[in-house]
């Protein structure tokens, strides 16, 4: 793209070259898939870990998928550093795909995004235009409330030197039918060329539906209420999940009745729900909702039952030690699984935490096995299991990841190291009639037991 002059085709023949600042479980894959569409690309991270490894073409982050994916820096169209001022000096599109956390008290965390966004600005070539867009999820308003009094400071002029827009990431870790390439997007932005020349642009990184929604609102809206609604849908089932057993009906059997009717949609009750977008954009809403004086009660209802889930299976767990018997203080439990998700090697709000702390609360001691996390990021409170057929000593099997490596595990064999073979389902992913007929006592989130 040529000094001083604008290009909304965005594509490959323009030459335009491709940010992407953070380079985590969506921005690498971003990165990745645009460079893999014949863009060059130039990736920023902070954590120095993270560029060392891709400077020696090891996968940084814990999705699978992307072990052999990462180019090589000795291409001229790759390249990774530490500096958003060298990204920003020599890219025509920037990415920004940065954490949105929430604090301790539940209240949305926007320094990153404002970090990146001061950053960037303040380094923006005024001699070109630059189009900024933000990924990451946010609750309607904050692109512009966060980055226009930015661009404003820098003394940039929005339409001729930088252009902002919005579109939500909508990248599933894990799972191979919706990766970059497989889903569709959303172009929120208060320049209607500017975000039809998006739409083309993002054309070349996935195969799914690209459109221009309107104003940044739209889009930021849209990516917010996505997760609203699935917390919502999850809650729903959680909830039943914890009233049927007490009527001695299993929720699986109800859920399963219910589907036979057009228009039911079947979720599945769990020990909780993770990741870094469930648990944490419900808060966003809930927070821009009271900004403008309007109660977010059935939101913040959904979010109060699936956090206490964790909770809840303790207690359940504790009920099924107690009737076998054992007192919590002299019994151990063996968590199969840790990760927020199957297949995916990543720790973040994963619903084990709460529920090992939950049990050891209880005195109830917790073991561990998942393959796809590195063994030095468990915390110290969990003994760290290697092989699950090997250990000994637990009264209690607990499957809180649905990874096919604990799915599938030799059921025989663990068994054995077992006084009494338990089994607790916290997925409801088991063959559990035919662990059964193997000898082992079967029980499962939602599920009644005597």
């Amino acid at each position: 793209m040529s000094t001083g002059e604008v290009s909304h085709d965005f594509t490959p023949d323009t030459n335009p070259i491709v940010g992407v600042v953070g380079l985590g479980y969506v921005g690498l894959p971003t990165a990745i898939g645009f460079h893999d569409s014949g863009f060059q690309v130039w990736g920023c991270d902070t954590s120095i870990s993270v560029i060392e490894a891709l400077h020696e073409q090891r996968n940084p982050i814990g999705d699978a998928a992307l072990n052999d994916q990462i180019p090589s820096t000795k291409l001229d169209s790759w390249n990774i550093t530490s500096s958003i001022e060298d990204l920003t000096s020599i890219c025509d599109i920037i990415l920004v795909t940065v954490p949105t956390p929430i604090t301790i008290d539940s209240k949305p965390d926007l320094s990153y995004v404002f970090s990146a966004g001061d950053r960037i600005f303040a380094s923006i070539d005024k001699s070109r235009h630059t189009t900024v867009v933000l990924e990451s999820t946010v609750y309607p308003g904050v692109t512009d409330q966060t980055w226009r009094p930015l661009i404003q400071k820098y003394g940039l002029t929005e339409g001729k030197e930088v252009d902002i827009a919005y579109c939500p990431e909508r990248f599933n870790p894990g799972d191979e039918m919706r990766t970059v390439r497989k889903v569709a997007r959303v172009i929120g932005c208060n320049n209607e060329l500017i975000g039809h020349g998006l739409v083309r642009f993002y054309k070349h990184l996935t195969s799914e539906d690209v459109r221009y929604v309107g104003k940044l609102e739209v889009a930021e809206a849209a990516k917010v209420i996505e997760n609203v609604q699935r917390d919502i849908n999850i809650a729903l089932v959680n909830e039943l999940a914890r009233i049927f057993p007490a009527m001695d009906v299993d929720v699986e059997d109800v859920l399963s009745a219910a589907a036979t009717k057009w228009n039911f949609h079947r979720y599945t009750p769990g020990v909780g729900v993770g990741g870094h977008c469930i648990p944490v954009d419900p808060y966003y809403m809930i927070q821009r909702a009271s900004d403008v004086g309007v109660p977010a009660g059935l939101i913040t209802a959904a979010r109060a039952v699936n956090r206490s889930m964790p909770n809840h299976v303790a207690q359940v767990i504790v009920d099924i030690l107690w009737k076998a018997g054992l007192s919590a203080e002299s019994t151990k439990v063996l968590f199969l699984g840790w990760s927020y998700k199957a297949e995916v090697g990543d720790p973040r709000e994963t619903p084990a935490e709460p529920l090992a702390e939950a049990l050891q609360q209880r005195g109830i001691q917790v073991s561990v096995y998942d393959p796809h996390i590195d063994p030095e990021t468990f915390p110290d409170s969990v003994e760290v299991i290697e092989d699950p057929t090997k250990a000994k000593g637990h009264d209690l099997a607990v499957l809180v990841t649905a990874h096919k490596a604990c799915v599938n595990l030799d059921w025989v064999s663990l068994a054995k190291t077992m006084p009494t073979p338990r089994i607790y389902d916290g997925r409801r992913v088991l063959d559990l009639d035919a662990l059964s007929e193997q000898g082992w006592s079967c029980f499962a989130v939602g599920r009644p037991f005597s």
